[in-house]
């Protein structure tokens, strides 16, 4: 790794939660000093919440590090006490370089002040000289794209152009630390890649950066290493895609390492799979799409089947169908089989998929299981830069215009 210019030691950050306590005169004081009861009750009710719990890492200078995790898990407290928004309750977190915060675009704008003055007042709060603001003034406002209105109060800008204008005068910064939280998802699409093509050129610029998103394939287009935190842990520190792969097989499979429950009071279940082709510790991983794939299920059966019937379901994050099959005459005979299912390609896009398979016996009973660990697609993404529109195929698409030469 190169020269460390993020580190952070058992950082811990703790939320008292509950009933606030009231404003007392010191007439209450006395009065409540015979109320013991009442006081321990309400301290009782009092929690503490550990929104951070020993998050210690290092990031390197010139390190674009991807930082994911659910809702709640310890993302935001974690860049806000790496920007000195708020002080950890233990630990400690040092950080070498100026630093740059993207975590609520907006912040410092007032809706009575035009376009061009809220410019430099938010600009000033995020720690922008007035020769540099205005310097990149003209820059700034052609990426918004508000010309037009940059002498309007801002109360008469729509929301979109309110946070259009909050990314632009935040994406101008020039820090040597870059902290990014959620803030590429904002505006219409063709704004938005405007917003993914500013931080692929400040990811390229040589400047360490911490990058939150809940899509996916933007950490995979900017990332070259992740942190996933989870309860305000640090779960794993890798490469991306390795990181993104296991947080995915969580999230799609309820709990690392939790397996269904094999049914063995049935006459038919199923013990495990794994990707045939699959390289490394992780057996549920598809390295390549586009190749020729094989999965091989471990099944135990204590009946004889001569005219079942087998089906296979492939569902993704979302739970939407990818592809189905079945197969009529299925023949099963008593004792351990290995069930191999053969793809001549599987070009989804990177992700986590579930797939469901099942038996239809003779007489029409039903033995089903969803495989557990879900199947990771590996991989980069070839498709749109939006998880919402990139579909669920990774198929590579070139695209050339031509000229017409018209005669005369």
């Amino acid at each position: 790794m190169s020269e460390a210019v993020i580190y952070a030691e058992r950082l811990c950050k703790r939320y008292r939660i509950g009933e606030r306590e009231p404003y007392r005169a010191l007439r209450d004081v006395f009065a409540l000093t015979f109320k013991r009861s009442l006081l321990l009750r309400r301290r009782l009710e009092t929690g503490e919440l550990w929104a951070l719990r020993d998050a210690s890492f290092e990031i390197g200078r010139g390190e674009v590090v991807g930082l994911i995790g659910r809702n709640g898990a310890g993302k935001t407290t974690l860049l806000k006490i790496l920007s000195r928004i708020t002080r950890p309750t233990l630990g400690f977190a040092e950080l070498r370089g100026r630093v740059g915060s993207l975590l609520e675009v907006g912040t410092g704008f007032h809706p009575e002040l035009t376009g061009r003055e809220n410019v430099y007042l938010s600009g000033a709060i995020l720690g922008m000289r007035k020769l540099e603001i205005t310097r990149k003034f003209d820059e700034i406002i052609s990426f918004a794209a508000i010309e037009r209105f940059i002498s309007t109060p801002l109360k008469h800008f729509s929301t979109g152009m309110q946070m259009r204008l909050a990314f632009a005068v935040a994406a101008h910064l020039e820090p040597e630390i870059l902290l990014v939280d959620e803030v590429l998802a904002v505006g219409d699409l063709e704004f938005q890649k405007k917003c993914l093509g500013k931080m692929e050129e400040v990811s390229k610029s040589g400047r360490t950066i911490i990058f939150v998103s809940h899509q996916m394939n933007q950490i995979r287009r900017l990332c070259e290493r992740v942190l996933w935190i989870d309860d305000g842990k640090v779960r794993l520190d890798g490469a991306t895609e390795a990181v993104i792969g296991a947080y995915e097989r969580f999230t799609l499979s309820g709990a690392e390492g939790k397996r269904q429950e094999i049914g063995q009071h049935e006459s038919v279940w199923f013990s495990g799979w794994e990707v045939v082709e699959s390289q490394g510790p992780e057996c549920n991983t598809v390295a390549n799409g586009s190749d020729p794939v094989s999965i091989r299920i471990h099944a135990h059966s204590r009946q004889t089947i001569r005219h079942g019937l087998a089906t296979i379901l492939i569902y993704d994050g979302r739970g939407l169908l990818i592809a189905g099959w079945s197969f009529d005459r299925f023949q099963l005979s008593p004792g351990d089989h290995h069930i191999s299912l053969m793809f001549s390609t599987l070009p989804l896009r990177p992700g986590a998929y579930s797939i469901y398979f099942s038996i239809h016996d003779d007489n029409k009973r039903n033995y089903n299981r969803t495989l557990v660990p879900a199947m990771i697609i590996a991989g980069s993404p070839v498709t749109h830069f939006m998880d919402e529109w990139a579909g669920i195929l990774n198929i590579p698409c070139s695209l050339e215009s031509k000229q017409i030469e018209l005669s005369t």
